[in-house]
């Protein structure tokens, strides 16, 4: 991985596995965190470098709020003067004073322009701040996936790594700019109109008040009834969208079975449900404005009458009215949005704590070395390894060989023995739990992980391609091999015609999954990749499954060639590929339980032999049939 930075030019550095994919986790609609305060505090923390910038936020959203505020009761004067006005004109006493209308207009311009000139500067500093904590959440995991260890990887799905790193950083920006805005502005704005309600009549006050526990119940009478069938809603989408992924992805399975009607009546009752349960939540949220406007209007109505009894006997102004009607309409919006925001900070906050997870996981501690792998001589030797994913569950019971250098090792045996923990081991993916592994003498935990991993090529059964060129790929073996060395390695693999015959050759764009080319051309990439590294010691497992017997006869005349005074590891299932391996590692159950050349292990009978025999006795039985 410490190579990535070199590779920013390069859609290769981007890696993306062939196989079979993990979902991500997407957040369910009020899901809250396990521990709400914890991780806000571990949040602000992360963002106290932000604290100037979000002090200014906090003045601007407040001084937003406060000037939008103070426009009704300034607009009041107006709407007084020009009553006054009209009256006294109606009467003979008097006229309208444009003048002073003409001032107040102009000054409740100056607030709301003020008011707009600030909710302007707090948006893009808010919008800046929640942004750039999203851009270093994502630095900080990417740093961190490669510090983590590799045993991690085997307990967590891909999925929820990569949701981590999308859903839960998007879904936190997006609320840490809407509910911390909202938060600020809503209090502001509660407080804010309060005061300028009980300034202008406290009885009126009360009387629009009591509106407030009415909403608040009925809201949370439909919200009672509605939520069920949100979360049955969210569940079926994500039924239907496992359904419509597995049929396209398995569409020819599908087609070449007759199963299409069934895969049509499979979504036809998934989409019942979900039809079923999005109608009732769509339906029932849906009844939330007209009620809370039918609420509002009935607050409008006893402000009005209470208004004008007021006026009547000179308590209150008719601009007075106007601007307390407003201040009404202003009062419930911001009680709506409060109970919007606990929603949007419960996601943040579940968001935030999955994030911080992540980043609290155990890494691998940093390692220092006197020792050089490089300089080091390639032979291997297991001394009584034992080893489990789980220490009560070993995999490797007491593991015992020895392997020269420039050796060619076969590792053989029945699925579950143990073959490919081995290779693990050895790159020391994993650290062994007992007995030791020691290259050219000396532990392998006397050098570091990435010096010992720096030594070895690998070409797996299970092929990596990243979405880019041909060219791309191949030389992710070696960043700064020229496109002289790339085809050669290509050659070497037997991979440079079929390459040609491609549009663009090496240029050819493998797509996101590398289905545009078949699992043998993707097979021969890796092999290239491999050649191209041109490292002291191989790993191969299995590197030619995928391809045709004549092809794999070539590309083994290329791997002997390869292996040529290189330390291999062959891990093989087609016993045929390794008969001239310089030995053969029997595995069984976590143990060697044979050791030696090919005709060595034939002649003794044993466990080798009736695996290698059994093979073609399968061969000879399905050609008889």
């Amino acid at each position: 991985m410490s190579d990535r930075s070199s590779v920013n030019a390069s859609s290769a550095s981007r890696p993306v596995r062939r196989g079979h994919g993990h979902h991500g986790r997407n957040m369910m609609p009020g899901e809250k965190a396990r521990d709400f305060k914890g991780t806000m505090r571990k949040l602000f923390a992360f963002m106290a470098r932000f604290k100037g910038r979000l002090f200014v936020v906090f003045v601007f959203a407040i001084g937003s709020t406060l000037f939008n505020i103070i426009g009704p009761k300034v607009l009041s004067e107006a709407t007084t003067a020009l009553f006054d006005g009209a009256t006294a004109k109606i009467a003979g006493t008097g006229s309208i004073d444009f003048t002073l209308i003409g001032s107040v207009l102009l000054t409740a311009l100056a607030l709301y322009a003020l008011s707009g000139a600030c909710s302007f500067v707090q948006g893009w500093l808010m919008s800046y701040i929640s942004q750039k904590t999203c851009y270093d959440l994502r630095e900080r995991i990417a740093r961190k996936i490669d510090r983590i260890s590799y045993g991690h990887f085997d307990k967590t799905s891909t999925g929820d790594t990569l949701s981590r790193i999308t859903n839960d950083v998007d879904t936190l920006g997006h609320s840490l700019n809407q509910g911390i805005m909202q938060l600020i502005t809503s209090v502001t704005t509660l407080l804010g109109v309060l005061v300028m309600m009980l300034s202008i009549n406290v009885v009126m006050t009360l009387i629009a008040l009591v509106m407030i526990p009415v909403s608040l119940a009925l809201t949370l009478v439909i919200v009672k009834f509605s939520q069920k069938h949100f979360y049955a809603q969210q569940a079926m989408l994500g039924a239907i969208n496992g359904q419509v992924e597995e049929t396209f992805s398995g569409h020819a399975v599908v087609k070449a079975f007759g199963q299409e009607n069934a895969a049509v009546e499979a979504f036809g009752q998934a989409n019942e449900k979900l039809y079923e349960s999005a109608w009732k939540a769509q339906f029932l949220s849906g009844l939330m404005p007209p009620i809370m406007a039918f609420v509002g209007n009935l607050g409008y109505v006893a402000v009005a009458i209470s208004g004008a009894a007021f006026a009547v006997r000179g308590v209150i102004t008719v601009g007075d009215i106007q601007a307390f009607v407003q201040y009404v309409k202003n009062f419930t919006q911001p009680v709506t949005q409060l109970a919007q925001v606990g929603n949007v900070l419960q996601q943040m906050a579940a968001a935030a704590e999955r994030i911080f997870e992540f980043l609290d996981f155990p890494e691998e501690e940093p390692e220092q070395s006197a020792l050089s792998a490089a300089e080091a001589c390639c032979s291997v030797e297991f001394d009584h390894v034992c080893f489990g994913y789980d220490p009560e569950v070993p995999v490797i019971r007491d593991f015992s060989a020895r392997v020269e250098e420039g050796q060619t090792v076969a590792i053989v045996g029945p699925t579950g023995a143990g073959k490919t923990t081995m290779v693990k081991l050895l790159m020391r993916f994993y650290d062994v739990q007992g007995g030791s592994i020691r290259l050219g003498g000396h532990d392998l935990r006397e050098f570091t992980r990435a010096d010992v991993r720096g030594q070895f090529a690998m070409v797996l059964q299970d092929t990596w391609l990243f979405s880019g060129s041909i060219r791309e790929n191949i030389r992710y073996g070696r960043l700064d091999a020229t496109d002289a060395e790339v085809e050669a390695a290509a050659k070497g693999a037997c991979a440079h015609h079929f390459i040609s015959t491609l549009p663009g050759g090496y240029d050819f764009a493998i797509n996101e999954d590398a289905s545009n080319i078949s699992a043998g051309q993707r097979q021969l990439i890796t092999i290239a990749r491999a050649l191209l590294a041109d490292r002291r010691m191989l790993v191969l497992d299995e590197a030619t499954s995928s391809v045709d017997t004549r092809t794999e006869q070539r590309i083994q005349r290329a791997m002997d060639a390869l292996m040529e005074g290189r330390t291999s590891f062959v891990i093989a299932h087609r016993l045929s590929t390794i008969r001239q391996a310089d030995l053969i590692l029997v595995m069984r159950e976590g143990d060697v339980v044979e050791q030696g050349t090919h005709d060595e292990l034939l002649s003794l009978g044993g466990f080798y032999a009736e695996l290698y025999n059994s093979q073609f006795e399968e061969c000879k039985d399905e050609i008889e049939v």
